[in-house]
């Protein structure tokens, strides 16, 4: 199965290894990432200003060209995720803003949003199944206790992004639980930790990333993953003495591919 693959700035940079467990454990289940070529930066923020065209044309040129390749276009960074997914939503909805971005596409096929939008986590779901992941673990993560911190970004806005339900989602337990480990449930799994108030407000993005993880050891968990690297970056650094894993690198050591990530 070949799908379309958007990266990210972050994981071509400062979190390399994650791009490489997402390849490697792709591979390993039977799954070809093709990276989209020249792809740029997704924008970081999605700006909801209808007169907001130009941050959001490399998405556009993203998905596009996995529509072109009739495939879906897959991504593993929640950020990128979130602003890929609603940069689409709004060319499928919004006539004035689409017709905009064609209009400033002048000598480009146009787009209509065409192209479906993936996260990782929903191919890992969908396209492969739990189960058939359960079956390709050889490293099962028997007897670790690890929690899913979820964030801002992966599941809202839910209308839009429609991958679990916002509110009590169980993507990230479901694949704990096919990787051998229990997934444990909190209160605060879904609440903010401050990664985008940590320029303005750095003692406020601290107190938000200490609740989140004393709620999760509370609960019992000795490791929290996520799917958003600004969230693992900011939850690590405003101290904590569990890890905080990024999902493609559990997902790496369960399938016994980790130790190839340097290959």
């Amino acid at each position: 199965m070949k799908v379309s693959y958007f990266p990210g700035c972050t994981l071509k940079n400062k979190a390399k290894d994650l791009d490489t467990y997402a390849y490697k454990s792709a591979e390993a289940l039977g799954v070809t990432l093709e990276e989209i070529e020249n792809w740029q930066c997704c924008g970081g923020v999605f700006t909801t200003a209808k007169n907001e065209v130009a941050t959001k044309l490399s998405s556009v040129r993203a998905l596009k060209e996995a529509a072109e390749k009739e495939q879906p276009l897959v991504t593993v960074c929640s950020a990128c995720h979130n602003v890929i997914k609603q940069t689409n939503h709004a060319m499928q909805n919004e006539k004035e803003f689409a017709d905009k971005v064609n209009r400033y596409m002048a000598n480009e096929t146009p787009y209509a949003g065409e192209a479906e939008v993936v996260h990782y986590l929903e191919m890992l779901r969908d396209m492969v199944g739990f189960d058939a992941v359960k079956e390709k673990v050889v490293n099962a993560l028997t007897g670790k206790k690890i929690a899913a911190y979820y964030g801002c970004l992966l599941l809202r806005p839910s209308k839009v992004m429609q991958m679990d339900d916002a509110e009590n989602p169980t993507i990230m337990e479901d694949l704990i639980a096919a990787l051998g480990a229990t997934p444990v449930v909190y209160a605060k799994r879904n609440e903010c930790c401050g990664g985008y108030i940590a320029m303005e407000s750095p003692e406020l993005a601290k107190k938000n990333s200490n609740e989140v993880v004393e709620n999760a050891k509370a609960a019992g968990a000795e490791m929290i993953i996520t799917a958003c690297p600004l969230c693992r970056y900011n939850l690590m650094k405003n101290g904590t003495d569990i890890p905080v894993v990024y999902f493609t690198e559990l997902l790496a050591e369960a399938l016994g591919v980790k130790e190839d990530t340097n290959a």
